[in-house]
């Protein structure tokens, strides 16, 4: 048996794809797996991903490959992929979780408590950089693209002072990087971040048992969750929502926090429940927030992205 397996082009994307064949190769080493490189919307399109009105600019058109069987299954970066899917596919294996902690990667070693006031920091996101602002308003906050290796490399040249990153990629890639931790319950990471999401058809049901091999049940309950408030709250690039499920005992536990526009507020809410209830956890949390107004909050920050674009 040989399967095409598709991803995007980027050093990070086929080192994580090439894990994921390794671990299914592990229990079937008969089986033969190509790699086939697609490009996404991200990928050709440079603006900050906040002005991009578009979900799943990493994988829309690898997913459309599987639909049109161009490919047997993707594997994405988790965080990436919108919170439904179109109906002829699905997530169909979440491997284990790496950290899903970001990271703070300065020249001179400096932490984000330490840098120099009215030092320039490279993100991503929109939640990273009101993060960053909520701790240290005397810094400048940038939008930064490109792979990892050349947001590192924007550091060295002097373009920035530090930036922030997922350290699931560095994990990933085997970067000699010196960082910071940041913790998650100053940084909560976005829904999804640190873990790895493959996509199947449905109807490819001798495939899913494969990937099934290598399935983290952990790892997909605390995804359901995160996955499941995402739905309810329509968060993504353009409304930042840092969440995190973690199992505790002998639950799981959700911890959602959203912010204001310029940072001044931020509404938290943390609930648990069985494991195996965790769609219903993040409805559930998802509910306590409309509840507190998360409404006015993602309404603002919406009107916010709309008058950046029109300038």
């Amino acid at each position: 048996m040989k399967y095409l397996v598709g991803t995007r082009g980027s050093q990070l994307s086929v080192s994580q794809t090439n894990w994921v064949i390794s671990e299914l190769q592990k229990n079937s080493p008969e089986t033969e797996f190509k790699i086939i490189t697609i490009k996404t919307k991200g990928d050709t399109d440079a603006r900050p991903l906040f002005t991009i009105n578009q979900k799943g600019i990493f994988e829309k058109e690898i997913d459309r490959a599987v639909a049109e069987k161009r490919v047997d299954f993707a594997v994405h970066s988790l965080k990436d992929v919108p919170a439904e899917l179109p109906d002829e596919l699905v997530l169909a294996c979440i491997p284990k979780r790496e950290d899903p902690n970001d990271v703070f990667i300065s020249k001179d070693g400096q932490t984000l408590d330490t840098i120099k006031k009215g030092a320039v920091i490279g993100t991503s996101s929109l939640r990273r950089a009101v993060q960053i602002i909520r701790i240290r308003p005397d810094v400048i906050v940038r939008p930064i693209r490109g792979n990892i290796e050349t947001r590192i490399k924007k550091i060295d040249d002097g373009s920035f002072d530090a930036i922030v990153l997922a350290q699931a990629g560095l994990r990933r890639l085997g970067l000699d990087v010196k960082f910071q931790a940041l913790p998650v319950d100053r940084f909560p990471p976005s829904p999804g971040q640190g873990a790895i999401a493959i996509v199947a058809r449905k109807d490819n049901q001798m495939l899913i048992e494969l990937l099934k091999k290598i399935e983290d049940p952990q790892s997909r309950y605390a995804i359901e969750a995160e996955r499941s408030l995402s739905i309810f709250i329509d968060s993504g690039c353009r409304f930042p929502v840092g969440a995190l499920a973690q199992k505790r005992g002998n639950k799981l536990t959700l911890s959602v926090t959203v912010y204001s526009v310029d940072g001044s507020k931020a509404i938290i809410v943390e609930k648990d429940s069985e494991p195996t209830h965790a769609h219903e956890l993040g409805k559930q949390v998802a509910s306590e927030l409309a509840s507190k107004g998360i409404a006015e909050l993602a309404k603002n920050w919406r009107e916010k992205v709309e008058e950046w674009n029109g300038k």
